[in-house]
């Protein structure tokens, strides 16, 4: 018992490092991709806005679609062989980014980038033992949002003192550390089931206790991500609406788009181990509540400090994410893991797919302080879709609870 403790908190320790570094890659490349863009061609405003955001959107996309195949090969086959793939590909698409001179085939190599994915959730399917799965999963999540902190500003000065074509390269070659780390310093125990997942009884659906808290969880992952990202485009010209374009306005607009990332950081593995002794039902429920209140007012700031102090304090809601996965773990058999965890990956980016399209229409029609208000009456249509799905959210503090 001793030595498969030892082991799983040893993969985690590489796993934390691995995803620390793929988060950074896979960020790094994000707040310039559509200046690269621009390089690809003589565009127009509205062609290069196009361009911008096929090539942004594509991999969200094919994430969307492919997860959950992936998924169920790492039920089969074993989650470290998706870390292996999952890394390597993503090391030598990236990487091939900075040598393209045409839309198409850097739009063709986004593509290929989601074909690519999996790192994470396979990631948080390896390492997570049922009793201590939010810990663990907590501990994890400050890997990726750590390196998505840190990775568009490494991005940044990267672009700035070299280029961005070497940016793509030197990218490819922090994932292909990742891969060789994977490789050797990652083990897994892995049996695959007596009988091949295809003939099992019934549908996918039909192997779990509570299919409808599964399907819950789920589409909370995709209302989540959305909200996240329906505020994501609009950040900067709102920091810039609100200091009346005078000012360090990029600058400040980096520190307030970094700072729900840093909160998560701080209280996702606090929250996580609060989650395994108290029950992660009563976690998510708080999430939800904290969330909706700090959105709320965030579309009616008059002062960029105060939009700060709200964003920083978002960032608990982050914590909602290893929340969901943390549940999805204890509530799926373990011969399905990999399977969920992908298709929540699948969720996640139909989330950021959605989040983009409605955040840039709704700052369309109502401004961008409308944005806020959706995002947090989404949630708000969330929280009562988890309380009317699953009855034991409704007494998160009874001592029966999902978990």
């Amino acid at each position: 018992m001793k030595g498969a403790l030892t082991g799983w908190r040893r993969n985690l320790a590489v796993l934390w490092l691995g995803t620390f570094i793929a988060g950074m890659g896979f960020s790094e490349v994000m707040p310039f991709l559509s200046l690269y863009v621009g390089q690809m061609g003589d565009f127009s405003k509205n062609e290069l806005t196009m361009y911008s955001g096929i090539t942004y959107a594509v991999t969200f996309f094919v994430v969307a679609v492919v997860s959950p195949l992936w998924g169920k090969l790492a039920d089969r086959r074993g989650r470290k062989i998706m870390l292996l793939r999952s890394s390597l590909g993503m090391a030598f698409v990236i990487g091939a980014m900075g040598f393209v001179h045409n839309i198409w085939i850097l739009i063709l190599l986004r593509f290929l980038q989601g074909l690519c994915a999996g790192y994470i959730p396979n990631a948080s399917a390896l390492i997570t033992p049922k009793e201590s799965s939010g810990t663990a999963i907590g501990i994890l999540t400050t890997g990726y949002v750590s390196g998505n902190l840190i990775g568009p500003i490494l991005g940044g000065v990267l672009a700035q003192v070299f280029s961005i074509r070497l940016t793509f390269i030197i990218t490819g070659i922090l994932l292909l550390i990742v891969f060789v780390l994977s490789l050797t310093l990652v083990h897994e125990s892995f049996k695959p089931s007596d009988a091949p997942i295809a003939k099992r009884d019934g549908s996918l659906l039909s192997q779990f206790k509570n299919p409808t808290l599964i399907i819950t969880l789920l589409v909370s992952t995709m209302i989540i991500q959305m909200g996240n990202n329906s505020i994501t485009p609009i950040i900067s010209l709102y920091v810039k609406e609100l200091m009346h374009n005078v000012g360090p306005i990029t600058v400040v607009a980096g520190i307030i788009a970094a700072l729900p990332g840093i909160s998560t950081l701080l209280s996702a593995p606090r929250l996580g181990r609060l989650g395994d002794h108290r029950g992660a039902d009563r976690i998510l429920v708080f999430g939800f509540v904290f969330a909706i209140l700090m959105y709320f007012p965030q579309g009616f700031v008059s002062s960029v400090w105060t939009l700060g102090l709200l964003r920083f304090m978002i960032g608990i809601y982050g914590a909602l994410f290893p929340t969901v996965q943390t549940l999805l773990s204890k509530n799926t058999p373990r011969e399905l893991t990999g399977t969920i965890f992908s298709w929540n990956q699948s969720f996640q980016a139909a989330g950021s797919m959605l989040g983009s399209l409605l955040g840039g229409a709704v700052s369309g029609w109502f401004d961008y302080n409308g944005v806020f208000i959706f995002t947090a009456l989404s949630l708000l249509l969330n929280f009562i879709g988890v309380l009317i799905f699953i009855p034991s959210m409704r007494h998160p503090f009874a001592k029966h609870s999902v978990d």
